[in-house]
């Protein structure tokens, strides 16, 4: 991701957004919530590349700057919860995308960050359905919403979206990191059974 163009599209990807030039400046195009009116994403050019400004999370801000040099204290924003990125294409689209998503559900109630947060609760050797990561997340009636947040799971190493399962115990067809096959593989190598593409919940699943 290099262009204004790239990063706006991206960020007008997310629900209830738009674009904002509110500085009577060309330079600087924001996307905002519409709700809050809060903006996540700032875009403008400096020093002869595309800038974007980003919301972040105090438990990622100094990792983002160490790993990669394109990551610095924000440009003209408060530099304890905003960074500047530069799109010079050192950073991989992915980790972009991801910064730009934790920026969007810094600034909005969007449930992704809850549901996020209810599946690392899933122990090792356990699952749950998506009615039940809705349920820990606050609504039992947003389990689609779970299947939605979990296919752009932005960190399947620490957010172990293989262990959530259907109401049947089947696994995922499209399961974001490799299909079936490759969930059923790590369900297995944590110990659970896998017989004709199911989990057998009775045995295995959660107890909330």
């Amino acid at each position: 991701m290099k262009t204004r163009e790239e990063a706006l599209t991206y960020g007008m990807s997310f629900p209830d957004t738009y674009q904002e030039a509110p500085f009577h400046d060309p330079n600087w195009q924001l996307v905002r919530v519409k709700k809050s009116k809060k903006a996540f994403l700032w875009t403008y050019e400096k020093d002869g590349y595309i800038n974007i400004n980003l919301k972040v999370d105090a438990e990622w801000r100094d990792l983002w700057r160490k790993t990669y040099k394109a990551v610095l204290p924000a440009y003209h924003q408060n530099k304890e919860h905003w960074n500047t990125v530069i799109l010079d294409g050192s950073i991989p689209d992915d980790v972009i995308k991801r910064m730009i998503a934790e920026s969007y559900d810094l600034v909005t109630d969007s449930p992704t960050k809850r549901i996020y947060e209810a599946v690392k609760k899933i122990p090792k050797g356990m699952v749950a359905t998506y009615a039940d990561v809705a349920e820990m997340a606050g609504d039992r009636k947003m389990a689609r919403a779970v299947g939605n947040a979990l296919h752009k799971n932005p960190d399947p190493s620490t957010i172990p979206c293989h262990r959530v399962v259907n109401s049947k115990g089947e696994l995922a067809g499209e399961y974001a990191f490799g299909g079936a096959w490759k969930q059923a593989q790590i369900l297995e190598s944590e110990g659970i059974e896998i017989t004709e593409g199911k989990v057998n919940l009775k045995k295995y699943r959660i107890t909330l």
